[in-house]
């Protein structure tokens, strides 16, 4: 009778438990409510199958328990007990996989019309950049990196001449607007992540990924860097700021292009 309680006390404490956590994600800040029903209907699932199992095991040990002239009979096989369990256990992992394999067919699909902005990582900060007036962004390489092009841009790619590059200082997104972040990294491998918008993607050493999300709600969101890259990987940290249109037009105006501070690095070296 004491393992049935506990077991049965069990079930009823974990179903509490994640009914009342205080631990749950932050509330959310862009269009990925897909993700978070996702996770709820495989909460739900896994609970629901676990809560089952717990309760049933109680019963077995209470109601198979030891008593005085009472044998055990030896079962084998059963061949219809195996045969739904098959079928249940196949439906359960069916029912968990077809909505992941939904969003993320969604997640990697980006709308026509999204925007880009490139997000480098490296050891240990985050630096953005914004294509300009022509709209796109310029090329870079990794053999270009020096601590006057920190960012590895090409000067020679007249595209590049006009991108907005914000250095180790906050991303500004517009409220409502599509967005492509195109992620690389200059040195190891980081992860992108803002917990508000659901959005996470590593950033891999030679590749260039993606993540696409539209902003919801204005804010100041922290930005994470959610993979082991260094001694200081706490402190790998910025904001993203999601603001209305005019805001976001006066912040971008103050913003210098990969000319001006290429320039401005050319000036200041004359001056030496």
């Amino acid at each position: 009778m004491p393992t049935a309680l506990i077991l049965v006390l069990v079930a009823l404490g974990s179903v509490l438990f994640h009914i009342l956590s205080p631990w749950w994600w932050t509330p959310i800040a862009s269009n990925w409510g897909y993700i978070d029903n996702t996770i709820n209907l495989t909460f739900w699932i896994t609970g629901a199958v676990f809560t089952v199992i717990i309760l049933f095991m109680a019963y077995c040990v209470f109601r198979f328990r030891h008593q005085p002239g009472r044998r055990a009979v030896y079962d084998p096989e059963n061949k219809k007990l195996e045969w739904w369990l098959t079928i249940v256990t196949a439906v359960g992992v069916g029912a968990m996989l077809a909505p992941g394999l939904f969003v993320w067919n969604q997640f990697v699909t980006v709308p026509e019309g999204a925007s880009e902005v490139e997000v480098i990582g490296q050891q240990w900060l985050w630096s953005f950049r914004l294509p300009g007036k022509d709209g796109r962004l310029g090329t870079s390489d990794t053999r270009n990196v020096s601590p006057d092009n920190p960012l590895g841009l090409n000067p020679n790619d007249p595209n590049g001449h006009d991108d907005v590059v914000i250095e180790a200082d906050d991303l500004h997104l517009l409220l409502g607007k599509p967005v492509k972040l195109l992620l690389r990294s200059i040195d190891v491998v980081h992860s992108f992540y803002v917990p508000e918008f659901r959005a996470k993607m590593d950033l891999v050493p030679g590749m260039v990924t993606y993540v696409w999300f539209i902003p919801t709600r204005t804010g100041t969101f922290e930005m994470l860097c959610t993979e082991l890259c260094g001694s200081a990987h706490y402190n790998m940290r910025a904001k993203v700021v999601v603001e209305q249109e005019s805001e976001y037009q006066a912040w971008l105006r103050k913003q210098k292009t990969f000319a001006q501070l290429s320039a401005r690095t050319r000036q200041a070296k004359g001056t030496q």
